[in-house]
């Protein structure tokens, strides 16, 4: 069985868009996947291989106090004879070169993030740009979607909890992702939904108003969102974290196109506005109403 390693290593939402390729590879080879350290666990529950984890930014502070961690996790990606470079930046890339793998397969000049990342590959497919993310990663691993297989997310832990919820998730990434607290307030009253939020956005969270969630590891928003009847949220890692579980979910896009961007099989359940600010609380709410009636 061929051997290959996956390079794809952050961010949440990205992670979660290479799950189906992985599990399609997984069908016909042994799979190893290098992962920053926050999401090694994501890896090993949902895909079902063996994760490497690295904290590149931090061994390249301190690359001397992180020489033993840097040479394990390099022994431990040796023996691939294929890498797979789903991220298409130098950094990425470079690590199938370093892991001593003889085909390196990336992403071509016209998809590719970072053109110097093509010096590191010596396998580079065109993929159609156009199309959502996960069928780009489909795309880099086979020419027919059909293998693509469905995730472990039985896996993911039981438990007690909140179910049968209306959840928002109001942070994002990046400012001009954010939708106004004040809009998502109203949501709050109307929907009496369960505000959850992730690190560096309690402030944000307790601003909107209603039922905060309790703080949670990924295990446990994993549960949340999974047992929730409606998610709301825009482009943000746990969005497509619940769309990937099988939840309901409404998408509100200003700057990123949801087209290729947006939660895989319910783009039909997205909002797309040319900033944040130009989405109304009433195309939720009838996006609410439309959902809760089936």
């Amino acid at each position: 069985m061929k051997d290959v390693l996956v390079l794809r290593l952050s961010a949440l939402g990205d992670v979660i868009h290479t799950i189906p390729a992985v599990a399609a590879l997984k069908e016909t080879a042994r799979v190893r996947w290098v992962v920053e350290a926050p999401y090694r666990e994501l890896v090993e529950l949902v895909a079902g291989v063996e994760a490497i984890p690295v904290r590149l930014k931090q061994w390249a502070r301190s690359p001397i106090a992180s020489r033993a961690a840097m040479r394990d996790a390099l022994r431990q990606m040796r023996g691939a004879g294929t890498s797979i470079d789903f991220q298409g930046l130098v950094k990425s890339a470079m690590l199938g070169l370093l892991a001593g793998a003889k085909d390196r397969i990336g992403f071509d000049k016209h998809a590719i993030r970072e053109k110097p990342a093509l010096l590191f590959t010596n396998h580079q497919i065109p993929v159609d740009t156009t199309r959502h993310v996960i069928d780009q990663n489909l795309q880099l691993v086979t020419s027919n979607p059909a293998t693509q297989q469905p995730s472990n997310w039985e896996s993911f832990p039981q438990g007690t909890g909140p179910t049968n919820e209306i959840v928002i998730l109001p942070g994002a990434g990046k400012p001009e992702k954010l939708w106004p607290a004040e809009r998502w307030r109203e949501v709050a009253q109307r929907t009496n939904a369960l505000i959850a939020w992730g690190p560096g956005e309690r402030k944000l969270a307790e601003s909107i108003g209603g039922r905060l969630a309790p703080p949670t590891n990924l295990r446990e928003l994993a549960w949340i969102l999974r047992h929730a009847r409606l998610v709301l949220g825009g482009d943000t890692g746990p969005l497509h974290l619940a769309a990937a579980l099988g939840t309901p979910v409404i998408g509100l896009y200003g700057p990123t196109d949801v087209r290729r961007n947006g939660p895989y099989g319910q783009l039909g359940r997205c909002i797309q506005e040319k900033s944040m600010a130009e989405i109304s609380v009433e195309a939720v709410m009838t996006l609410v109403e439309r959902a809760a009636a089936g």
